[in-house]
């Protein structure tokens, strides 16, 4: 008589538990990813830094004359005039830097909001000196400066009234005015010290950004690191001295 074989039931392997940090987050995955909005503001940040760097560059031309000063703000609307559209190179600049700024502001916008609703109710304690006091501030010297931009512009741009001097006068075809409206309007001390309080804040915003900018595009030798402070330092500092002393000249007399 033949004997059946009874086959054995399958006994179910356990399947290890992978460590947090490969297992899949239950959370929805974001659309727009933290380190990417770090990256297009970094890289945004870098574009403003250069603007800022060749805005200086310009600025500096003051103390040459009201001729050289003049000629530098007609240059800029003639450049490369017939062969490119005139005004081609400012309106360029000026749409690249409207674009980088709106992705830099959105940007910024979106990872602080990220960044609250993670921390919850509770607030963690500062204990990264003044590096955590510069990324505390940024938020509010960005807002800051962009107001003081709009008036900036008001004023030595589009000559709007009563920002504007009273005799302020737009360029024209041939002739440009910009050392004579920079004068006038800095010869007010409301306007004076206005675009200093402004360069102080330029100074202590770009100074932190451009010291994390280094770490947002993924380099995180100590060394390098320390390297991106010092830059960071010397440009915000330069920026800072180079342009305050414009309107400090022009209530002292020396330039005029």
């Amino acid at each position: 008589m033949a004997q059946t074989v009874k086959e054995r039931p399958p006994v179910p392997r356990e399947v290890p538990e992978l460590p947090p940090a490969l297992a899949t987050s239950p959370l929805k995955p974001k659309t727009l990813p933290n380190w990417g909005l770090k990256t297009a503001m970094a890289i945004t940040g870098v574009f403003g830094a250069l603007f800022l760097a060749l805005h200086l560059f310009g600025n500096l031309k003051v103390f040459a004359g009201a001729d050289a000063f003049n000629a530098y703000a007609l240059g800029l609307r003639t450049f490369g005039y017939p062969i490119l559209p005139h005004e081609c190179l400012i309106w360029t600049l000026r749409a690249l830097l409207v674009i980088a700024v709106v992705i830099h502001v959105c940007s910024a916008a979106i990872l602080w909001t990220r960044s609250r609703r993670a921390r919850g109710a509770f607030k963690a304690k500062r204990n990264n000196g003044l590096r955590s006091w510069n990324a505390t501030l940024a938020p509010i010297t960005g807002v800051l400066i962009f107001c003081c931009l709009i008036v900036h512009l008001a004023d030595l741009t589009w000559g709007a009234k009563p920002i504007a001097s009273a005799t302020f006068q737009h360029i024209t075809g041939t002739s440009a005015f910009a050392y004579q409206n920079l004068v006038a309007s800095f010869e007010r001390p409301f306007a004076a010290v206005l675009y200093i309080v402004w360069m102080i804040m330029i100074a202590i915003h770009v100074g932190h950004g451009i010291s994390t900018v280094v770490t947002d595009l993924g380099v995180m030798g100590r060394r390098w690191r320390s390297v991106g402070v010092i830059i960071a330092g010397v440009f915000a500092i330069c920026i800072l001295l180079g342009n305050a002393a414009i309107p400090l000249f022009v209530q002292m007399g020396v330039i005029a």
